[in-house]
């Protein structure tokens, strides 16, 4: 295979990841998982909601989506969580007064970490509403702690003292079974993924926790199955940009075999 060839096979790969991600952008859905982390937690889904129960410290539930695998934490445009039970039966401000939390899978390509902020961090207690309504901005200046790895020398100052802002352009995206099967440094049985399948989820609401603040009681917590995510769309002139290239690719590849 000639050099030509080579560099033309080269922007063909990448004009198929530029669209790629271009296809991820502006997805919005209600394809939310049920699915539970560790311990004994349950999860009932129903028409249009689903409850879970995280009554004993240790429990752990997520509900999970993958909608948005491959765009970055700054893309986030809008992420929507209804809670359908009464809230009010625990303490105003406690984390089951205010759950679920949120975290996210993030990644630079090699590592991978999950980021969170959870109802204990009172700066975050004010954007719930009977759930969430959330974008970037409400995001960008909280808190966001780093979880599931020992190793945060690929991260900004080293995973300390970050807010979600600093990590704006890491990438949403879930290990593969592979790679939880095989494991790595700080790894442990809370991180979101299915318990006994090790199926991950990019965006996870997450459900109950080893503090006995999180749990919720028999009854549950119930949230509406219409959950969504979505992110900021391409602006039309990337399309065109992008099509273009494609366009001259074909061309370039058309010609070479005319030769």
């Amino acid at each position: 295979m000639n050099m030509k060839k080579i560099v033309l096979n080269r922007m063909i790969r990448m004009l198929t990841v530029f669209f790629t991600a271009l296809m991820v952008s502006g997805t919005a859905s209600a394809a939310f998982t049920p699915f539970v982390i560790r311990a004994a937690a349950t999860f009932t889904v129903g028409a249009t909601s689903t409850e879970f129960v995280t009554d004993v410290g240790g429990e752990k539930a997520g509900f999970g989506s993958n909608d948005i695998n491959g765009t970055t934490l700054g893309n986030i445009s809008s992420l929507v969580i209804n809670r359908l039970d009464d809230e009010s039966r625990f303490a105003s401000g406690s984390g089951p007064n205010v759950a679920p939390y949120l975290n996210f899978w993030i990644t630079d390509g090699t590592n991978y970490a999950v980021v969170a902020n959870e109802p204990s961090n009172g700066a975050f207690q004010p954007l719930y509403s009977n759930g969430y309504d959330l974008d970037f901005a409400d995001l960008s200046d909280k808190v966001a702690k780093i979880y599931e790895i020992t190793d945060k020398s690929w991260l900004p100052n080293g995973g300390v003292g970050l807010t979600f802002a600093d990590l704006a352009g890491f990438q949403i995206s879930a290990p593969s079974v592979a790679e939880l099967n095989a494991g790595w440094a700080g790894l442990g049985s809370g991180a979101p993924r299915e318990l006994g399948t090790n199926v991950a989820y990019g965006v996870n609401w997450v459900f109950g926790d080893t503090l006995s603040n999180y749990v919720s009681d028999s009854l549950g917590y119930v949230v509406g199955n219409d959950a969504s995510v979505s992110t900021v769309p391409v602006p039309a002139a990337a399309w065109l940009f992008g099509s273009a290239l494609l366009g001259l690719a074909g061309i370039k590849r058309r010609n070479k075999v005319a030769v």
